[in-house]
């Protein structure tokens, strides 16, 4: 089977797209040329945190993170680390191959995470062994039986912390509260500034983008003076979440935590004037 190139190459963001040099995958073949196209095979987070980063290697800097039951589109496997990407935000980064399996036919998400964190019990009982706990925003695939899920794959995890969670940015948010500042994080175990707005907005149904560069590219534009509670503020290489006109929550490597504070005090260490976007 060949291909014919459309036309002049386009430029596809390497955050999210394989376009070579090394792997391109099936879906560019007609605008990105190459000797072989890769087809990205769906695979599934199984541990409740999984680094993923710059390169085949744990010493490599991370870029993001899997979270249990996510997905993971893999086109290459080297040293043991997979070469994917995240089907949620579609980020591209390396991850421990060891801590993926096969994804259920089931494409669709029966249930999240609510709680700040969920014990994964060895059976349907609060007094049963905890065998891991899962962070807000894990995904999981699994038959209710009485108060508890029967996790596949494994384990049981108590209904109330799959239902009646956070309904808004703001009560998402809160959860983070307090949440030690950790680069790539997505979880409250550890989250970066970009990693607290994408989890807080998710449970609103919006899906922003793993960066705060990629994420300043969605969204409406808002006059500073026109700015409410809700907007996302933005500086080069930081965001946080507006709770009122004059305050941010926001994960930071200041406070190496994720704090709420006045916007007056973000600016200024900041150095530069923010940028305000809606998102609804």
């Amino acid at each position: 089977m060949s291909w014919v190139l459309k036309g002049p190459a386009q430029r596809f963001e390497p955050r999210e797209w394989f376009a070579g040099p090394e792997v391109v995958e099936l879906a560019l073949a007609g605008d990105v040329g190459a000797v072989r196209y890769v087809d990205p095979r769906p695979l599934v987070c199984t541990v409740p945190r999984l680094a993923m980063r710059s390169g085949p290697d744990a010493a490599a800097e991370a870029v993001s993170e899997l979270l249990f039951g996510e997905r993971f589109d893999i086109v290459d496997v080297k040293q043991g680390f997979a070469l994917g990407r995240s089907r949620h935000d579609r980020y591209i980064g390396w991850v421990r191959f060891d801590a993926l399996a096969l994804a259920s036919a089931e494409d669709g998400v029966l249930h999240h995470v609510v709680a700040r964190r969920a014990p994964l019990f060895a059976a349907a009982s609060i007094k049963a062994p905890v065998v891991a706990e899962l962070p807000f925003g894990a995904r999981l695939a699994g038959r209710l039986d009485g108060n508890f899920l029967a996790v596949e794959g494994g384990g049981h995890v108590h209904r109330r912390h799959l239902a009646d969670g956070p309904r808004d940015r703001f009560a998402a948010a809160a959860l983070f509260a307090g949440a030690p500042y950790l680069w790539g994080g997505r979880s409250p175990d550890g989250v970066d500034c970009s990693g607290l707005v994408q989890q807080a907005l998710a449970v609103e149904g919006i899906a922003l983008r793993r960066d705060t560069d990629l994420q300043r590219e969605q969204g409406e534009a808002v006059k500073f003076a026109a700015r409410e509670a809700g907007d996302l503020v933005f500086w080069p290489g930081h965001v946080g979440l507006l709770v009122d006109g004059d305050r941010l929550c926001h994960a930071n490597a200041h406070w190496m935590k994720v704090v709420t504070e006045p916007l007056a005090d973000v600016t200024a260490r900041a150095g530069a004037e923010p940028e305000v976007r809606r998102f609804t």
